[in-house]
């Protein structure tokens, strides 16, 4: 288990990302792992907007810098806001104003459920029209540990997602299987978008704003840094 800390954090960038999908595929069940490594028990419908953030440090793109003759592996600390939806067909004019300032889409379905699959159409749209115009998105196919009621095979909704240009994998949120994944594939993705010059945070819409020096509360996960401060509920 990890113990946090407290450190003073320079996070170089500012990320929002937005969470979307029918209801009950498991959007914020998904979240509740990836940020505290348990499965949500209960998990009740989200009621307009939940929010959270977390720290993230990728390995970047630019060259190690040379500290006393030792080659010092380059990395990027990314704050990342989550936004987490309500998929009731009642909540979505209020949650479509969350969509505005995103730079980021997790798109999930369930596997389980053919019609939230086929919802993907209508939720991909609303982002692309409404978040930032270089939204990165990934479709995320969750409830892997009901394998045996799959609706959805792996192979037809890999291929939607190359068809409409998005990343693509599965999860279980009730397992922990993959459920950082989404999460980092879109970071990395727009870091590398960032560092390419591909997408520029001082322009107005880029979803993306440059960090400042704060203290923040860091715990070590994996290939780098995670810390969570959880939101009360909105709307």
């Amino acid at each position: 288990m990890n113990v946090a800390t407290e450190l003073p954090e320079i996070y170089d960038f500012l990320l929002k990302f937005i969470l979307i999908g029918d209801s009950g595929v498991g959007k914020s069940c998904l979240m509740h792992h990836f940020l505290n490594d348990v499965f949500r028990d209960p998990s009740p419908h989200t009621i307009g907007v939940e929010f959270s953030s977390t720290l993230m440090r990728l390995p970047s793109s630019t060259p190690a810098a040379t500290i006393a003759g030792s080659r010092i592996p380059n990395s990027k600390t990314l704050k990342v806001q989550l936004w987490d939806t309500a998929g009731q067909e009642r909540f979505r004019s209020v949650t479509r104003n969350y969509y505005r300032g995103a730079c980021g889409a997790v798109v999930v379905y369930d596997i389980t459920s053919r019609a939230s699959f086929n919802s993907l159409s209508s939720w991909l749209a609303d982002a692309r029209a409404l978040a930032s115009p270089d939204l990165a998105v990934v479709i995320v196919g969750n409830k892997l540990d009901q394998e045996e009621d799959r609706q959805v095979p792996y192979l037809e909704a890999s291929r939607w997602a190359q068809e409409h240009d998005v990343l693509f994998m599965e999860t279980s949120s009730l397992s922990g299987e993959n459920v950082e994944q989404p999460f980092i594939l879109l970071a990395r993705s727009i870091l590398l978008a960032i560092e390419s010059g591909q997408l520029d945070p001082d322009k107005a819409g880029s979803g993306v704003s440059y960090g400042e020096r704060a203290l923040r509360r860091v715990s070590s996960w994996g290939s780098g840094l995670k810390s969570t401060h959880r939101g009360g509920k909105c709307c």
